[in-house]
């Protein structure tokens, strides 16, 4: 079922952005030697910025009309990996997608489900080495973890706009541009915040959020 946002989130700007992560952690569950360097544009339903990275629990929705507040963070995460390597695979180029809801309280460490969704171009040896370092991107429980198979056949990101499209955006899409309140024509930046389990990132750059939607199978959503 497709889902609409609440007037005050429609009302508010969302959260979406790009940050080229660095995941490297030697030795893989099998003593396999691997690095990630990868670009994600991710997006949430969360207002801006995504209260999830400072919080145990996503923002509020609903509440309106006498119906009580619901906690959820339904995202789309699309990544691009620039350089990796799984042993002796390789990942550069690779394109795979992550969408799901880290649910109403994660403080324990338990999400809500993901898909992770992978290119129908890639090996099974790239979508085994991608599900295992998803792993140490991803530390937490889940439960429901599920993959597929789809295209990611639009993924562009530049100083103005990102744009991601998985099966020409039937099954998901994200669509954010720059901010308009920055003070230069750079786009807008936060540093020094932990993605994750990953040990470093150049930066989030925020962008405002024009298309949040996961259209696949039965937990769909859209902002």
């Amino acid at each position: 079922m497709r889902r609409s946002v609440p007037l005050f989130l429609a009302l508010a700007v969302l959260v979406g952005g790009a940050a080229a992560i660095h995941a490297q952690a030697g030795k893989g569950a099998a003593s396999t030697d691997w690095s990630m360097n990868a670009t994600i544009i991710e997006a949430c339903s969360c207002p801006m910025f995504c209260q999830c990275y400072f919080n145990a629990a996503p923002a509020p929705h609903g509440g309106h009309e006498g119906h009580a507040q619901e906690h959820f963070c339904r995202f789309n995460n699309a990544f691009k990996v620039n350089k990796g390597s799984y042993g002796a695979t390789k990942l550069d180029g690779v394109k795979f997608w992550v969408a799901g809801d880290l649910g109403g309280d994660f403080s324990k460490g338990q999400m809500d489900w993901a898909v992770l969704t992978f290119d129908k171009s890639m090996s099974k040896e790239q979508r085994d080495a991608v599900a295992a370092i998803m792993g140490h991107v991803y530390p937490v429980k889940w439960n429901s973890f599920t993959t597929a198979e789809g295209t990611v056949d639009t993924w562009t990101y530049n100083a103005q706009m990102a744009h991601a499209a998985l099966d020409g955006g039937k099954a998901a899409e994200v669509k954010l541009k720059r901010n308009p309140n920055s003070n230069t024509s750079d786009p807008t930046v936060i540093k020094n915040l932990k993605y994750w389990g990953v040990p470093r990132n150049d930066g989030f750059v925020l962008m405002p959020n024009e298309v949040e939607a996961y259209r696949a199978g039965d937990k769909t959503f859209e902002f």
